[in-house]
């Protein structure tokens, strides 16, 4: 962790560490070292929900600052006013706080605020739900939630005082409790005016060409709205379309403009489908004979059409071109995750530059009638 705060903070990133447990009895055990350890390897701050994980902080550990945690559910300017009061310097509002409450919220405190603008959406309240620890055993309040909500599951119709009975084959598919992903690209403008100082994007789990492309859209998105209104309007829809060459769910704007309704509920017809893979991130370029060396992520195959991207949205399409594996033969397709492959690349390009493809294989689509079936890509 040190060695990643020092690389962080030599490309001018903080690093901040989610502490947002909910605390059991015997868990604070060798919390005020670790606090303190944290805040002398130069940790940004902590992000906390557990009152006693607070105080432990602030008091073991003085120096280290400490955020509110999205866990603990602040929805209101007065429960702002309450962590600052105990020394917080910024406050992960809950996902279900609505624009027209964050502006009121903004009018009337002075602590920072951090808002979610884009990831998963817990189908419970701010993510306190415990499904997982009954499904399987992980507790979704200590970093462990297994999505149960995201499972399919079986109706049944149970009248009172009779037997229950299953729906299955009379309803068009299974039933689940899974929210759509929440993605607020085009309405930054709304964000920034309504005086949020920090966005926060949901990263779970998620691969470094999903994070490497969301953050890149909304850092463009910031910045070009800072410079003028009519310079963001202008990118706004080749934001969109680059969000959707990632691996993710339909996208709504979670609680910021009205309660969600079904629509924002994965079940029925998928709408929208990615269009890429991610297969490779570049590992060096050769200038003098145009080859890239990569790590392959997925299958590629000579003759695929791809597209290397990089930071301040760089990017270009070619062809994989004399395509050779970590020994130098010649090969027509390479099936091995996390293999060292070179090919020739027209143009330069930089390591840790992505390359994505044309999404190929099976998927599972939804047709009108709510039937599944799967499909080539």
């Amino acid at each position: 962790m040190e060695e990643g705060v020092q690389f962080a903070a030599k490309y001018g990133a903080k690093v901040y560490v989610a502490a947002n447990m909910v605390m059991h009895e015997g868990n604070e055990e060798g919390a005020g070292e670790w606090f303190r350890k944290l805040r002398d390897i130069g940790i940004a701050a902590v992000i906390v929900s557990d009152p006693a994980l607070i105080m432990i902080a602030a008091t073991e550990a003085p120096g280290l600052e400490i955020h509110l945690s999205t866990q603990a559910s602040a929805t209101n300017y007065e429960t702002l006013e309450f962590w600052k009061e105990l020394g917080l310097t910024r406050v992960v509002l809950a996902r279900e706080v609505s624009m027209e409450e964050l502006a009121e919220i903004r009018k009337r405190t002075d602590v920072e605020i951090e808002a979610f603008v884009h990831g998963a959406m817990c189908i419970s309240y701010s993510g306190r739900c415990t499904l997982s620890n009954h499904m399987s055993m992980r507790d979704a309040n200590r970093g462990g939630c297994s999505q149960s909500c995201r499972w399919k599951y079986d109706l049944y119709d149970m009248p009172f005082g009779k037997e229950r009975k299953s729906l299955k084959g009379e309803i068009p598919e299974e039933f689940s409790m899974s929210a759509v992903d929440m993605s607020m690209i085009d309405h930054i403008p709304d964000m920034i005016e309504n005086g949020v100082d920090s966005l926060k994007i949901e990263g779970r789990m998620k691969s470094i060409h999903y994070v490497s492309t969301v953050t890149n859209c909304y850092k463009a998105a910031v910045d070009a709205y800072l410079e003028s209104p009519e310079k963001f309007e202008a990118i706004k829809q080749d934001l969109i379309d680059e969000m959707w060459k990632v691996a993710q769910r339909e996208l709504a704007t979670g609680f910021y403009y009205g309660t969600p309704s079904e629509n924002e509920q994965l079940f029925g017809a998928r709408r929208k489908i990615p269009e890429y893979k991610f297969v490779a991130e570049v590992v060096s370029y050769d200038d003098a004979t145009q080859t890239a060396t990569i790590r392959q992520r997925n299958v590629i195959n000579e003759g695929d059409q791809v597209e290397f991207y990089g930071p301040g949205f760089r990017h270009f399409e070619t062809y994989i071109e004399d395509l050779h594996d970590a020994k130098g033969n010649k090969i027509d397709r390479a099936p091995n995750p996390m293999e060292l492959l070179t090919i020739k690349v027209p143009q330069p390009v930089q390591a840790g530059d992505m390359v994505r493809a044309l999404k190929e294989g099976l998927i599972n689509l939804y047709k009108e009638d709510g039937t599944s079936i799967t499909v080539r890509a």
